[in-house]
């Protein structure tokens, strides 16, 4: 932890003298950009660059919606997804220096209704907790509350939730990504702040940077203006996704992910960190930057960060991720959200940020540009291109047992009669009910509380599988139907087909129970 404070300090206080001079020539970082969009045929994209504190790059391309012809601009709004964590840990530590809160508060202190399932871990849970990844659920627990959306859990449903998640490590000892804790972050501010998050989150991060764009909880598209739609690909072109209605509401999720953003906002909350010094940023004291870029827990080192970075450490801070690049200190986040993908990456020793926006499912275009960008500066001796990372991601899929996803193309249809004991309505504690059912003579799955997981049951060989009517919701399902027995009740066990695919689709962590036929009138709940 001290070395780490030492290479922050570093950051914080010498970056002048540190930073790199303000390179006018960015005719490789445009062949970039053109070479990332022709490769991975993106519909828009909004990329930014500042050296020596100051923005020296700008660059938008493409289209709000693909074929509709009203362009990215530097002010469109994209959804930054878990970026948005690290503008909590911000509003969180402004509380800190107003002496609302402390890190080392117990959660139940702000929050006494606050629940996991051990309750000594209940107790000892303290605020820093919630935000450092280390609460003992697997990947993505309790995900199913949050995504796909929309969906009608509420907050309170995610807070009651965790009582019923089981762990699967033990507290605090190791890392596995959290998405529900911030949910619990996001309100614990509201609590000490004494308004609701989204309105903390603008009087505390958006207002005192200029964020003017920015917006959080319920808003009006056409009030706004300039907003990209998320897109996927489907049969070579792009195509929108979850396109927006005429208002988007506040969301469960907007402590976790659910804050969007220009790029000129992005650019001036980069300006934020890497310029503290600056007069129009006095917003967070230096004891409060430090604690929030000071290692909390450690990450494992990727394959991937020692082959391309030569990374030889990770941590995770208050909602960013802690490395080492080519021997330069590295403050970074993604952003993941269906057709939707952002990067943050800052390099506070050399003055150094760059930030990706992109509206399509775009992970490998995100990562190769983002490395082109990164060995820019971290490695400008030797020229990494984006063709030559765009390879080794090739390189790294081929490779013999890379893909662990099985062969489900013989898949049909399961009879609403091929197993009588079968239907009825389940439940989970913490999802709710899910019918299992008949429906124009096959069986078919609805999750009351989730109207996204919506699909028909499919034998593939002596498994069942389901299979999603919506394609934007992209991780099928095994389903483990076990009769009832001894009085006990029939019981249903979820899994992912491909044990890969994203961890928010956390399937396994579900354990539901028949409660009664389908034939009793269920409904989904709102």
């Amino acid at each position: 932890m001290g070395l780490q404070r030492v290479w922050i300090g570093l950051g914080l206080f010498l970056a002048s003298a540190l930073a790199i001079a303000a390179d006018t020539d960015m005719s490789d970082v445009d062949a970039a950009i053109d070479e990332t969009i022709a490769r991975y045929g993106l519909p828009g994209l909004a990329v930014g660059i500042i050296e020596n504190g100051q923005v020296v790059y700008r660059r938008t391309s493409g289209e709000l919606v693909a074929g509709e012809g009203a362009p990215i601009t530097t002010q469109t709004l994209f959804k930054i997804a878990s970026n948005s964590k690290a503008m909590t840990t911000a509003t969180l530590a402004r509380l800190v220096d107003a002496g609302k809160l402390r890190w080392d508060d117990p959660v139940v202190r702000h929050l006494p209704h606050f629940r996991v399932s051990d309750p000594w871990v209940t107790r000892e849970m303290q605020v820093r907790d919630l935000l450092i990844h280390n609460s003992g659920l697997r990947a993505g627990a309790g995900d199913l509350m949050l995504w796909p959306e929309p969906n009608h859990f509420t907050r309170a449903d995610v807070i009651a939730g965790l009582a019923h998640l089981k762990p699967v490590h033990s507290f605090r000892s190791r890392y596995d990504y959290d998405n529900l804790m911030y949910i619990v972050a996001g309100e614990v501010a509201a609590a000490a702040g004494g308004v609701p998050y989204e309105d903390l989150v603008r009087r505390e991060v958006f207002a005192p940077l200029g964020l003017t764009r920015c917006q959080v909880g319920a808003w009006s598209p056409g009030d706004i203006g300039d907003v990209a739609q998320p897109h996927t690909r489907r049969d070579g072109h792009n195509a929108v996704i979850r396109r927006d209605g005429a208002t988007v509401a506040a969301a469960t999720m907007d402590a976790a992910g659910g804050i969007r953003c220009s790029l000129d906002d992005m650019l001036a909350w980069m300006r934020a960190w890497l310029r503290p010094d600056a007069p129009s940023h006095p917003w967070l004291s230096p004891s409060q930057r430090n604690a929030v870029w000071s290692a909390q827990i450690p990450i494992p080192v990727s394959r991937r960060q020692r082959d391309w970075e030569g990374s030889r450490y990770t941590a995770y801070g208050y909602g960013w991720r802690l490395s080492d690049a080519d021997g330069t200190f590295k403050v970074a986040h993604t952003g993941t959200l269906s057709g939707m993908y952002s990067s943050v990456t800052l390099l506070p020793q050399r003055g150094v940020g760059f930030v990706i926006l992109i509206n399509a499912d775009a992970e490998d275009a995100r990562s190769v540009l983002g490395q082109a960008l990164l060995k820019r500066y971290t490695a400008p001796q030797s020229v990494h291109t984006v063709a030559h990372y765009a390879q080794r991601v090739e390189s790294e899929r081929s490779a013999p047992g890379a893909s662990r996803a099985p062969d489900t193309s013989a898949r049909r249809p399961l009879a609403s009669d091929a197993i009588p004991t079968l239907a009825g309505v389940y439940r989970d504690a913490w999802f709710g009910d899910v019918s299992v059912c008949p429906e124009a003579g096959e069986m078919r799955f609805r999750a009351h509380k989730s109207p996204m997981l919506d699909g028909r049951l499919m034998r593939v060989g002596e498994r069942l599988l389901v299979d999603w009517h919506d394609d934007s919701v992209d991780a099928e399902a095994w389903l483990e139907f076990t009769p009832g027995a001894h009085d006990g009740p029939a019981t249903l066990a979820m899994a992912k087909v491909d044990p890969d695919a994203d961890f928010s689709y956390d399937y396994e962590d579900l354990s539901l129970s028949r409660v009664r036929d389908c034939q009793s009138g269920a409904q989904p709940q709102k």
